[in-house]
């Protein structure tokens, strides 16, 4: 760990860069520690995507996709647990007080850059699932849940701080897991290589056409709709549960909470609520100004140049 260099005081705690990639010290320790020790399952999915991109939605949808032949509705683990319990992730632990969910679904997530995945799910031939979204909005929700999460003991620098200074240090690649353009670079070449082993979804895709990318990720997967399961109505109930408004308002949702746990021992607490603010496409209207928005535009239209990956998000109508 000694000779891994970090960068004092970058966005709101130290950060360490490790193969062109920069994060946090326990994000770092979990990510070394998958890449020696995690072992996918033959029919292992992996669900990729960089922080605030819409893990929690993605989370939800696939685990219903992949449970709906033997889970009932009634009893769909979603409604009463965050889906960061449902489908953890491979380089730390969410945990809860409720018991520790066991229906061996094949199903785990990661922030880590395809370039730095464990040997062990490249060489696989796994499923990767790789979600993306429009940078500005990945900005405005990375600042509103630095504001509301990171301020406790191991974060005991963390200063409420300016959208300004946070617009800076994303513009220069310095945040949790960046830069940004690296990390989907990654994942866009190696989808563009292997199509059948990499799906890569654009969060406003999914947005604008639920239904159709729900057919499209469970038969990407290996749990394709039946005919029967479509006439009973199977994806629009997959959306509804997995929806914004019906997450969000679930009483797990709203009052419970979960721990990051660290070899055992839980070091942080974050309420679930923080990981419901807005869920919309273009809510970084709110806040940027049209100086920044348009530089990030510039800088990541300069970076992705060549690769065939692009960002014209077709903006809201109305709000």
């Amino acid at each position: 760990m000694s000779s891994v260099p970090g960068k004092k005081g970058a966005a709101v705690t130290d950060l360490y860069r490790y193969e062109g990639f920069w994060c946090p010290l326990a994000r770092l320790e979990g990510t070394l520690r998958a890449q020696k020790h995690f072992k996918p399952l033959p029919n292992q999915v992996i669900l990729s995507s960089f922080p605030k991109s819409g893990t929690t939605w993605l989370k939800a949808l696939i685990f219903a996709i992949m449970t709906k032949s033997h889970v009932s509705e009634p009893t769909n683990p979603l409604l009463t647990r965050l889906s960061h319990e449902c489908v953890p992730f491979i380089e730390f632990d969410f945990r809860s007080s409720s018991p520790k969910l066991n229906l061996d679904v094949p199903l785990v997530a990661t922030h880590i850059s395809y370039t730095s995945l464990p040997k062990s799910i490249i060489n696989s031939g796994c499923k990767i699932v790789y979600l993306c979204r429009d940078p500005k909005d990945v900005l405005v929700s990375t600042w509103h849940f630095i504001r509301k999460v990171l301020v406790n003991e191991e974060f005991s620098a963390v200063r409420d701080i300016p959208l300004e200074d946070a617009f800076e240090f994303f513009c220069q690649g310095l945040s949790f897991c960046g830069p940004y353009w690296d990390h989907l670079l990654g994942y866009w070449r190696a989808s563009s290589e292997s199509p059948e082993r990499i799906l890569f979804l654009k969060y406003e895709d999914l947005k604008n056409e639920t239904g159709s990318w729900i057919k499209k990720i469970a038969q990407f997967v290996g749990y394709p709709f039946s005919l029967e399961e479509e006439d009973k109505g199977v994806v629009q109930k997959i959306i509804d549960l997995c929806s914004f408004e019906n997450m969000s308002s679930l009483e797990v949702s709203k009052n419970g909470m979960i721990w990051l746990e660290k070899n055992g021992v839980n070091t942080m607490e974050i309420k679930n609520n923080t990981f419901f603010r807005e869920g919309k496409v273009g809510d970084w209207k709110n806040h940027l100004t049209h100086e920044m928005a348009m530089q990030l535009d510039q800088i990541f239209e300069q970076k992705l140049t060549g690769s065939g990956l692009t960002f014209n998000v077709p903006l809201p109508t109305s709000r």
